[in-house]
């Protein structure tokens, strides 16, 4: 049985997380990716497999709620946002928990002002060895409200027992992203450190590793992305690639294949253990299972896609990745975005920006939608958003109908 943790109940869903828990019932090895059918008559939801809260966006909210619950009359911090979800990290604003830095690393409150009493929460994405030595300077307790990933904790030790066998880390990732900034810091007290954050620059690197590239090339390609001293001839002899875990798993994967395969050109086949380790291990499996949903999702078809979630959530962005090349998509924070059944406003991953587009929800009937969320997205978020939809509707089949055959499972 997998471990349960306490939510508070405005984050769950009369209709998403009785669905979920159905779902988990008749599927608890996780072998059916087919998304889940909500047909309410003129409209129809399709959800996928696997999305929302995960593991460590879970054990997250529940250290911190319960850091409130513990320390009533105290002063409490959150280092930066504990998950990338607005309405998440506004409901604890309003609590009175305050933030010390933005998600870039700008200081919002200065470090002198804690005090060893204050309570620091630190996020799910994890810190730097610096910041903990700073917070435990001014005698700030770092590890009793600690809710880093133990996915994230995992990638971190196998880096460090990498360095120590004398391998340079390759994550992919993005190298201002909260969590590849705390692993990087920690990789680099083991281990020479580069970031690539796609498979066009895993290409650039592979070919420095293949020595098509010279040393010169490597510092300008990518200039700030490697730990101080590194010496791309003496530094890409011997490599391990691990991930921020919220990229797309399948990338992971070919840019360790595709530097893997450079270490095959480069030494040859029979050479290959002395200068590449595996390191698939490190891939986060919540990650991975909401991408192969999303997938499943699409092949089954739609009119249209919605994704829920924060708008610098990584692993939501690439969700909306995958569902853009097949249907139009709309990456929404919440259902306030869904202005009217002509009109919808959303994050636009090219433009980096909000916009809002007219016409978006079809006029024939049945339309057919296609919702998903990232993992720092509440249930109660995603059924907000439908509701809103459903709202636009008349009339439609009663829930307690549509969930019918889910609901048997969890009777």
């Amino acid at each position: 049985m997998p471990r349960q943790f306490d939510i508070p109940v405005f984050y769950r869903s009369p209709i998403i997380s009785r669905v979920k828990e159905a779902r988990r019932r008749q599927d608890p090895r996780k072998k059916d990716f087919s998304p889940t059918v909500l047909d309410f008559g003129p409209v129809r939801f399709k959800l996928a497999r696997h999305f929302g809260f995960c593991y460590g966006v879970e054990q997250a909210v529940e250290i911190a709620y319960r850091a409130l619950e513990e320390n009533p009359g105290r002063r409490i911090f959150l280092l930066s946002e504990m998950i990338h979800n607005p309405h998440v990290n506004r409901d604890l604003e309003q609590r009175g928990v305050r933030f010390l830095r933005t998600t870039r690393g700008e200081q919002l409150i200065p470090f002198d002002v804690l005090r060893p009493d204050d309570i620091v929460i630190i996020p799910a994405f994890g810190t730097t060895p610096e910041i903990e030595a700073e917070l435990a300077a001014r005698g700030v307790d770092v590890r009793r409200y600690d809710t880093t990933c133990p996915f994230v904790e995992k990638v971190w030790k196998r880096s460090s027992q990498l360095g120590q066998r004398g391998y340079t880390i390759v994550i992919h990732g993005k190298r201002y992203h909260e969590e590849t900034r705390a692993t990087f810091a920690r990789a680099a007290r083991e281990a020479p450190v580069v970031v690539v954050r796609d498979l066009e620059e895993a290409a650039d690197l592979a070919r420095v590793i293949r020595g098509e590239a010279d040393a010169a090339f490597f510092y300008e390609r990518f200039h700030d992305r490697y730990s101080e001293g590194f010496d791309p001839e003496r530094d890409l002899v011997r490599i391990g690639v691990v991930n921020q875990t919220t990229m797309l798993a399948t990338e992971t994967q070919a840019i360790a294949e595709l530097l893997r395969q450079a270490m095959i050109d480069r030494y040859g086949p029979e050479n290959l253990h002395e200068h590449f380790a595996d390191t698939s291990d490190t891939l986060c499996y919540a990650t991975h299972e909401n991408q192969q949903a999303t997938r499943a999702l699409i092949d089954s078809g739609g009119d249209l896609a919605l994704v829920v979630g924060g708008y610098n959530s990584s692993n939501t962005s690439h969700l909306v990745e995958l569902c853009a090349e097949r249907m139009p998509t709309y990456f929404v924070k919440g259902p306030e975005e869904l202005l009217s059944p002509a009109r919808i406003r959303h994050y636009d991953l090219e433009l980096g920006a909000v916009r809002e587009t007219e016409n978006w929800l079809p006029a024939h009937r049945p339309v057919e939608i296609v919702l998903t969320a990232g993992a720092s997205c509440p249930d109660a978020l995603l059924e907000a958003v439908l509701q809103r939809v459903l709202s636009w509707f008349e009339p439609v089949r009663p829930v307690e109908e549509v969930l019918a055959p889910y609901l048997e499972a969890i009777a």
